[in-house]
């Protein structure tokens, strides 16, 4: 069994830490300096589970231990197998506590509580595969809802027959980057495309990217680094759905990286919305500097595309759907579509806890 007052033990100065944040964002001077106090707020707010499973884990140890005096001071065999079974179930408590508490102390995610940025574009394929990207895109905007989660759509490159071509689009709530960073990759789909006459398989892809929006950066973007072009947001087939040139296309000379924003009816916002986005790619990138070992950077998250690289398989004919990282299956394919994929993010999510945990005790 885990050695519960020493996890205990590890908690103590972040209960701490939490008491002395807890007076700090109730200092004036802090609630008037606005950029601090999101900050501390910020990190009280991050502590506040662990803090809370740790009070959990002090009282049930506290009550499992007058429990075990009362037993043992009680002559009355019945009353004795009652504090008996009241000792067993505060264990049970405990241990699981214990196993709690020693995930939340791995090393988190700064950006898990982060908004995020997600691309889609489509891959081999041809227009079987833009269609494919329209059909991820709608089972992300369903799985948003289901957390009422907002989208927001910054650029969107579409096909005459109504694929994707490439898309980019915000999700803006708690926990988005938490759940959704697990979705980069390539995903896989097989089925007959309407227009094949002899009924034959295909197999396309499309990949996917996650970044999280990210607010505090140690870095500046000069505008002279910055190429900034207009031109008019066009739809499907090059139409022009508006008049003026609002869409916005800016290019970061140092890094050669191209975001572009046409949404918006003003140039302005299509603007701001392009700039929060270089800022989240400009973060993934100089973060991979930092650490090479770091594995989300776009170019580890998707690949080349090609149709051997791999996280998903939407397998049509059999109606199953694949994650190949957890190896878990869904027959639902209709249901994951519409946005049930937590089957394979909680899969995910377990198995990276077990990782971390496992690379922990080594």
């Amino acid at each position: 069994m885990t050695n519960a007052n020493d996890i205990l033990e590890k908690t103590k100065k972040i209960r701490q830490r939490s008491d002395f944040l807890t007076n700090q964002v109730a200092d004036p001077s802090v609630i008037a300096d606005n950029k601090q106090y999101r900050l501390l707020a910020k990190e009280l707010n991050s502590l506040s589970e662990i803090v809370e499973k740790s009070k959990a884990l002090e009282k049930a140890i506290n009550d499992k231990n007058e429990c075990e005096k009362a037993r043992d001071e009680e002559h009355d065999s019945e009353m004795k197998a009652m504090f008996e079974e009241e000792c067993e179930s505060l264990n049970g408590q405990i241990e699981s506590l214990c196993e709690e508490i020693k995930f939340l102390l791995l090393p988190k995610d700064e950006n898990d509580d982060a908004n995020i940025i997600m691309e889609i574009r489509s891959a081999a394929g041809g227009e079987e595969s833009a269609l494919f990207a329209t059909e991820l895109m709608r089972m992300y905007s369903h799985y948003a809802e289901n957390h009422r989660w907002k989208i927001e759509i910054s650029d969107l490159n579409e096909t005459e027959l109504g694929g994707v071509k490439e898309a980019t689009f915000f999700v803006k709530g708690k926990g988005a980057y938490a759940r959704l960073k697990y979705e980069a990759g390539v995903h896989r789909v097989q089925r007959v495309p309407e227009t094949e006459s002899q009924g034959r398989i295909h197999t396309s892809t499309a990949t996917v990217a996650v970044l999280p929006e990210v607010e505090d950066v140690d870095f500046e973007i000069l505008d002279s680094d910055l190429r900034v072009d207009t031109y008019r947001a066009s739809g499907a087939g090059g139409q022009h759905i508006n008049k003026t040139d609002s869409a916005i296309r800016i290019t970061h000379i140092p890094t050669g990286i191209v975001v572009t924003c046409q949404d918006e009816r003003s140039q302005i916002k299509n603007r701001e919305k392009a700039m929060r986005i270089l800022q989240s790619k400009l973060y993934e990138l100089y973060q991979g500097e930092k650490d090479k070992e770091q594995k989300d950077s776009r170019r580890a998250q998707v690949g080349t595309g090609d149709r051997s690289e791999r996280v998903r398989t939407y397998n049509y004919p059999q109606g199953r759907v694949t994650d190949h990282r957890v190896n878990v299956s869904s027959f639902d394919l209709e249901g994951v579509l519409n946005g049930d994929i937590d089957i394979f993010i909680d899969a995910l999510i377990l198995k990276d806890r077990t990782e971390k945990l496992e690379m922990g005790e080594e």
